[in-house]
């Protein structure tokens, strides 16, 4: 077994973050860098492109991120009464929603997409184009993410009994202390890796615009569903949680679209 005794909380003076903050801010700078990057080996994007869609995309990623959370939560304490002694009842305590944390990655992805839609929608880019161009960036943003998460303690796993288990033992962790569990923030964290070079490799292979954006989130989709059965969660609709039920709705429109619309064409050069 692993054990993990990290301090999940930094404090430097007065201020106190925990390290999935500072990682979710380190993430965020990556998919920013990601698309200047882009711009430097000739995209046809200009800076300010770049950088007002981020100051579009992050506030809208967090908005989205957030109501998720906070439907998710309501319906968990309307369900399962029995619960709200663990979790928020935003309904009882709205105060509360504005509060540090809760945050969904689906959320994130989903809302600063639906953000730098309308933007595409008032400026001179479109939008598949940047999605094919920025996915990549943003899988590698949420391996670092993950990182916070192994840190945090957020997210774990069941219980096992297999070698790679960790075990987390300090007192500022989310996880159950002392208990072998499956490092399901790891297992995602190396997902997110061989799903960033299969984009990497993709694109320009394929047309629509977009299409490569697709490929991302039904890729995502279908891991969501699948490794959400080793994660530790409250059941939000059919005994699945709420990211698998999003990644189910997510892969029925985007498979569609895949295979109705989507080509292989000839890598340029």
């Amino acid at each position: 077994m692993i054990t993990i005794s990290i301090n999940p909380i930094v404090t430097i003076g007065p201020v106190s973050v925990r390290w999935y903050g500072i990682m979710v801010a380190l993430a965020i700078v990556v998919i920013v860098l990601w698309m200047l990057r882009e711009v430097r080996r000739g995209a046809n994007l200009s800076y300010d492109t770049i950088l007002t869609g981020a100051l579009v995309g992050i506030p809208s990623g967090v908005v989205i991120s957030k109501l998720l959370h906070v439907i998710d939560y309501i319906v968990i304490s309307k369900l399962h009464p029995e619960l709200v002694d663990h979790i928020v009842d935003y309904t009882q305590h709205p105060g509360q929603i504005f509060s540090g944390g809760g945050l969904t990655i689906y959320g994130a992805v989903l809302g600063a997409a639906l953000g730098i839609w309308v933007y595409s929608r008032f400026s001179h880019f479109k939008f598949g184009y940047v999605a094919d161009l920025v996915a990549p960036g943003v899988i590698l943003a949420q391996a670092i993410g993950r990182v916070g998460c192994t840190i945090n303690g957020c997210c774990y796993g069941v219980e096992t009994s297999l070698p790679w288990g960790v075990i987390y033992t300090h007192p500022d962790s989310f996880a159950p202390l002392g208990v072998a569990i499956h490092p399901t923030q790891v297992y995602e964290l190396i997902f997110c890796l061989i799903v960033f070079v299969v984009l990497l490799k993709l694109r320009g292979r394929f047309k629509p615009d977009g299409s490569v954006f697709l490929i991302y989130l039904s890729l995502y989709s279908l891991w969501r569903i699948g490794i959400d059965f080793l994660r530790v969660g409250t059941p939000f609709l059919l005994g699945l949680h709420q990211a698998q039920v999003i990644g189910i709705i997510v892969l029925v429109i985007t498979v569609p679209l895949l295979a109705y619309r989507t080509r292989w064409i000839k890598a340029e050069g």
